[in-house]
């Protein structure tokens, strides 16, 4: 596989999206392993797969509006010894398709990798047809589907790449454009990716903020780091690895800080504070709170003011914090 761990965010300055790192860094993955073939349902522009095609004409197919045959498609790729790449939107990857996804890759276990683009709330104007606020619930329900969610352009690279080498099927959620805040990680060499594993990016004893993604992972660390300046010490663990979970973070954390909140840009029905809350009611119960789209179809309008409406840019997340921690210490 190509050796891609000495990427820097100068290696990056010429992308701007989580996206664009995805088109760049199969390209190179490619060019390594002859087994790497991409797909996309017309929408090989918007992510990110036309240098790709330009690169691997015989390895690239535009199949047109037709997810379900796509998806079985990479099927068939998938047990004569390929690696395919689907990408399309969050929300056409993983309804649309949600039977052949579950029937032919996932029962299977085929070694297709799912990128669904435009997650969450990113799609913004595009409404809720478009945005992906289920994608999460529906493929972590899948048996031997792993789930992956990196939260800025470095991650991206180190999961793509993971995910390349992991055997067996896999899901990268990915969001629209760069409308994070920061960069939590400087190099590939010192993000500590790896499947089933969270990061710690800020210690804390007061309580606990799980984010999983952009831009929620980015405003959780910045919301921390102002709560800090009052004396409030939040530890936000990244958990770019929904699928698999990381229990032992997730109840070192219940046990050290008596309380969490997650964080994520997903209907908090069966998300990523789900995907917590199974783990801490069964293994270390503690007071928490679940930040995300509640139990509603989420409106239109500019990503930045549907995080806002929905409490998951740092302001609201530090007013989140002090009412949790009034109520539970």
């Amino acid at each position: 596989m190509a050796e891609i761990s000495s990427f820097t965010m100068a290696d990056l300055a010429d992308v701007t999206t989580p996206r664009d790192v995805f088109g760049k860094v199969l390209i190179e993955l490619a060019r390594e392993d002859s087994r790497i073939v991409a797909l996309s349902t017309d929408l090989m522009l918007s992510t990110k797969l036309k240098d790709f095609a330009k690169e691997f004409p015989g390895r690239f197919i535009e199949t047109g509006l037709t997810e379900q045959a796509t998806v079985s498609m990479c099927a068939g790729m998938a047990s004569c010894g390929l690696i395919p790449f689907f990408a399309t939107f969050a929300a056409f990857a993983t309804m649309r398709p949600c039977e052949q996804v579950r029937t032919d890759i996932a029962y299977p276990k085929l070694n297709v990798k799912i990128v669904g683009t435009h997650a969450g709330l990113s799609m913004g104007p595009g409404g809720t047809t478009h945005h992906a606020t289920e994608d999460i619930a529906i493929m972590r329900s899948m048996a031997n589907m792993t789930v992956l969610v990196p939260s800025d352009m470095i991650q991206t690279v180190k999961v793509v790449k993971s995910a390349a080498e992991f055997e067996g099927p896999c899901y990268i959620r990915l969001i629209r454009g760069a409308e994070s805040p920061i960069d939590i990680y400087q190099s590939v060499e010192e993000c500590p990716f790896e499947i089933g594993k969270a990061a710690v990016i800020k210690e804390g004893n007061d309580v606990t903020i799980i984010a999983a993604g952009a831009p929620v992972v980015q405003e959780s660390f910045v919301a921390a780091n102002e709560l800090e300046k009052e004396g409030i010490h939040v530890r936000v663990i990244d958990m770019a690895s929904v699928k698999p979970i990381d229990k032992e973070a997730i109840v070192k954390a219940a046990e050290e800080t008596g309380g969490i909140i997650t964080v994520e840009d997903h209907n908090i029905m069966g998300g990523v504070g789900s995907a917590v809350a199974e783990v801490v009611v069964q293994e270390r119960p503690v007071p928490m709170k679940l930040v995300g789209v509640p139990d509603v179809y989420s409106t239109l309008g500019p990503p930045d003011e549907l995080w806002a409406k929905y409490g998951l840019n740092s302001s609201s997340l530090i007013g989140t914090v002090k009412d949790f921690l009034k109520k539970t210490k």
